[in-house]
């Protein structure tokens, strides 16, 4: 088994990294690395948790239901650990409010083990890492190397912070619901979207726009803007775990992205749905440049392609992963029209060097 930690939606860089578990049931050698994997079949939209072993990409996923989890006793200046559970209630609530997704969440009661701890508990609490200080919150997980099996999936909360439960947000603190929603996707298996504007300041960046609670910078003390999930969280989610309608009533689009003739690996590739304005990406994630999106509203889409350029991009890929970013931002040259319960194939878009 190995253990992944990421950084969650801090206000500087947030990666994913791999490191042992402790636990010594497995030798070094034989551990699995943790990456961010796509399918590239035609009902596949979000970059997912995973690892690979033997060659073959495997995302991490709950075969439990409902996910079971603890909440630490220990609460933090300002939030009691009652608060605490009730504000993570909401947000675990959020997610299983997904029509198209089936998976849902239970708390087990409180516990005095620290999230982190390898017990086989599913535990969210306080943590002082002063350490860390871009970074809010941190989800870690505990699995099965040969069947992916999520074992449990720890999330703490840096009190080296100032954290707010209040209804409509506090400028003293950082709303812990928020907050939650994030690392909960992570929890159950997601990565992270690049559907978000930000600006550099003071050495790092601000938040100022997102279409997705899973882009991975937060917007700053008191702000309680992302505490509902939106077309691409949800396209995420179900993807991972697909209730009936998820096939029957939503569709998806698919293609390439090529420059000079070859594929491009890592382009951002989003779909706007004309009438409802909602937007949903995914990224090419092989050297034939191919894509898909799913989770779309039946309807008219306009299909944007474009560099990963203006972020980190360790938030979305591996270390040594070769993300291309030469080239300029692209449309797809017509309409596409998205039917319910079908792929349209062959959106391909050809981009040109900047």
């Amino acid at each position: 088994m190995t253990r992944h930690r990421d950084p969650g939606p801090g206000r500087g860089k947030d990666r994913a990294t791999a490191a042992p578990s402790g636990l010594g049931r497995m030798a070094l050698g034989a551990l699995a690395a943790m990456l961010l994997v796509a399918d590239t079949t035609p009902l596949v939209a979000y970059l997912k948790l995973g690892f690979e072993l033997n060659g073959k990409s495997r995302p991490l996923t709950w075969t439990q239901a409902p996910v079971r989890y603890f909440v630490a006793d220990r609460g933090a200046p300002g939030v009691s650990p009652l608060d605490f559970r009730d504000a993570v209630g909401r947000a675990f609530a959020t997610w299983a409010a997904v029509p198209t997704a089936a998976i849902g969440y239970q708390f087990d009661g409180f516990t005095a083990a620290a999230a982190g701890d390898d017990d086989g508990r599913t535990t969210l609490g306080f943590e002082a890492r002063p350490d860390l200080d871009r970074v809010l919150a941190s989800t870690s997980f505990l699995f099965d190397v040969v069947t992916g099996e999520l074992v449990e999936s720890d999330i703490f909360f840096n009190t080296a912070f100032s954290w707010s439960v209040a209804a409509k947000g506090d400028r003293g603190g950082f709303d812990l619901e928020t907050i939650a929603l994030h690392e909960i996707g992570h929890l159950s298996g997601l990565g992270h979207s690049a559907l978000g504007e930000t600006q550099l300041v003071d050495g790092g960046r601000r938040v100022t726009a997102v279409a997705s609670v899973m882009f991975p910078i937060a917007f700053g003390p008191g702000s309680i803007a992302n505490r509902a999930l939106q077309a691409d969280d949800v396209a995420g989610i179900s993807d991972l775990y697909p209730a009936p309608p998820f096939g029957d009533e939503l569709g998806s689009l698919s293609g390439r992205v090529t420059k000079n003739g070859r594929g491009v690996f890592g382009a951002h590739v989003v779909a706007f749905h004309l009438e409802s304005g909602a937007l949903v990406g995914n990224f090419s994630l092989d050297e034939q440049g191919r894509y898909s999106i799913a989770g779309l509203l039946p309807g008219t889409h306009v299909v944007r392609v474009e560099p990963v350029d203006d972020g980190d991009i360790e938030s979305f890929f591996e270390d040594g992963q070769r993300v291309d970013l030469d080239f300029r931002p692209a449309f797809f040259p017509r309409l596409i029209v998205v039917a319910s319960g079908a792929n349209r194939a062959g959106v391909d878009i050809a981009v040109a060097s900047k």
